[in-house]
């Protein structure tokens, strides 16, 4: 009858819920038959960790390993913890291809965590597993140039840096990573590494072919392969502009103008010609204000940027903020007090030049460790010789500058213009020759140095040209009306070429730290995503 065909219906189990009851009643995972053999036996003892094995015999580059990566983190679309590349060579009779799949290497010595200002990394010290921590994020970006596989990805709509954790929850509970269980040709294993023997075959140089110096870092997994090693990337990365960060840019202009525009005027004092005027510190301190604001638009979540010294012991961006922080509070107190208590000033000589010598190193110590931040991530365009002559050079063009300005309307000492005006056509002439080292092609240094000058040459060259006329105009040309009008007794016309060359000299500055920023080559996995 109907009504028993009705309760009959209604007392079968849906294909879903028969579905749902063979898991729950399923005593261990499913597809453990596929996987079991790809984990380690035992966990990691002492001086061990966990890593990844990869058979470049085996891979096919079909991307499941990708896939199942992106799907099981809830990864954005654009965005991706592992990929994979192509590795091409051996002799013409026998060509080689071999795919590679890449993920966080989890390094002995992870570049990522030692970077970070924020301590938003961890290394178990169990597993050995590098994690990111979320939370603690403030989104500064500085992990994804200190990696040299290009691990960290920064995602805009979080704020934050993500990266691969080895799918550490799956690895709790006997699963296999993602990547691990999905590979179809089981050419991904998760293994146990002896830290001392990955960190003997890093400084042997033994990795992967084309990839950057193990030693930096000594990543963890290893790469299996019946192939010679003579290989190198069947794609490589398209020679194009890198990101310009230019809150960065605007922060590291403007800070050095306000060391070097110090600097200028205790060197001034120390030459015999007495301090320059209040207005000179103060427009030093408050263009340095403006580059410390811009540093947090940089910031992914500016809001705790407070947290950014928490990592001085290890992390170089960490103590530029404590310097740079340092410096801005000593320099306000010093022109608070110029203006506020000239007469006590005066009355403690030695007062002054405390302050302004204390001043002055914490400035140093600041654009000292701004260098430090971009060497230790190991571009060569990014050296510290490279680097240290740019930022320097900055400071004391900039620095010059504003005391050319200031002077031409408040100070009584004319003598002081024309011997400003030479000290900026000079040092400018002399930054302007140091970089043009930069876009020639030297066939005997490294070869990302010979990347950058072929960027600067191409897809930058307009950059270039912009950054050599601001520089001409406002650090020679103007500074040479200045001591024109000077000669020929015409004080009041030496102002308007003042400010016009300061402004000139910092766009100029702006432009070619935009160089700096844009023209650098990132460190990349060998045949992997652009």
């Amino acid at each position: 009858m109907l009504i028993d065909a009705l309760l009959s219906d209604q007392g079968d189990l849906s294909a879903v819920e028969r579905f749902a009851q063979f898991h729950e009643r399923a005593v261990e995972p499913l597809q453990r038959r596929y996987y079991s053999s790809l984990l380690p036996a035992s966990p990691p003892g002492p001086g061990q960790q966990l890593a990844f094995e990869v058979d470049l015999d085996r891979c096919s580059g079909c991307k499941a390993c990708v896939a199942a990566c992106h799907t099981l983190n809830g990864l954005d679309d654009d965005e991706s913890w592992r990929e994979v590349g192509l590795l091409i060579g051996g002799p013409m009779a026998l060509p080689v291809i071999q795919h590679v799949t890449s993920a966080c290497h989890h390094c002995v010595d992870p570049a990522c965590l030692n970077a970070c200002p924020v301590d938003a990394y961890e290394k178990d010290p169990i597993t050995g597993i590098v994690k990111h921590l979320d939370d603690q994020c403030i989104g500064c970006q500085y992990c994804t140039l200190a990696c040299p596989y290009d691990v960290p990805k920064f995602q805009v709509k979080k704020g934050i840096v993500r990266k691969c954790d080895m799918c550490a929850d799956r690895l709790r509970s006997g699963e296999a990573p993602a990547c691990v269980q999905a590979c179809p040709h089981e050419a991904i294993r998760i293994t146990v590494a002896d830290r001392e023997d990955v960190t003997a075959r890093a400084q042997a140089g033994e990795f992967l072919p084309s990839a950057f110096d193990p030693a930096y870092t000594s990543p963890t997994t290893r790469y299996l392969s019946s192939h010679p090693i003579d290989l190198r990337p069947a794609h490589p990365s398209p020679l194009k502009p890198e990101h310009a960060h230019k809150p960065l840019v605007v922060m590291l202009v403007l800070t050095q103008l306000a060391v070097g525009a110090f600097l200028v005027e205790l060197a001034a004092r120390l030459a015999g010609f007495g301090w320059l005027s209040p207005l000179h510190t103060w427009m030093a301190l408050g263009l340095g204000y403006v580059g410390l604001g811009a540093s947090l638009m940089h910031l992914g979540r500016p809001l705790l940027a407070y947290r950014a010294i928490l990592g001085v012991r290890h992390s170089w961006l960490s103590r530029e903020v404590l310097t740079l922080g340092g410096f801005a509070k000593l320099a306000t107190a010093l022109v608070v007090a110029e203006l506020f208590a000239p007469g006590w000033l005066a009355g403690h000589p030695g007062a002054r030049w405390g302050a302004m010598v204390a001043v002055v190193v914490a400035g140093i110590s600041g654009v000292a460790s701004s260098v430090m931040v971009y060497h230790v991530v190991r571009r060569p365009y990014w050296s510290a010789r490279l680097g240290g002559l740019k930022f320097a050079g900055t400071a004391l063009v900039l620095g010059l500058a504003t005391a050319l300005a200031s002077e031409t309307v408040a100070s009584p000492d004319r003598a002081l213009l024309p011997i400003l005006a030479g000290g900026v056509i000079l040092s400018m002439a002399l930054k302007l020759w140091l970089e043009s080292r930069d876009w020639r092609v030297q066939d005997d240094e490294d070869s990302s140095l010979r990347e950058t000058a072929l960027l600067l040459r191409g897809p930058l060259a307009r950059g270039v040209r912009s950054r050599w006329l601001l520089g001409v105009a406002g650090g020679v040309v103007l500074p040479g009306l200045v001591i024109l009008a000077e000669v020929w007794g015409l004080g009041q016309a030496a102002v308007s070429p003042a400010f016009l060359g300061l402004g000139c000299s910092i766009a100029g500055e702006l432009v070619e730290r935009h160089l700096f920023f844009r023209a650098v080559v990132r460190h990349r996995m060998p045949g992997g995503m652009p």
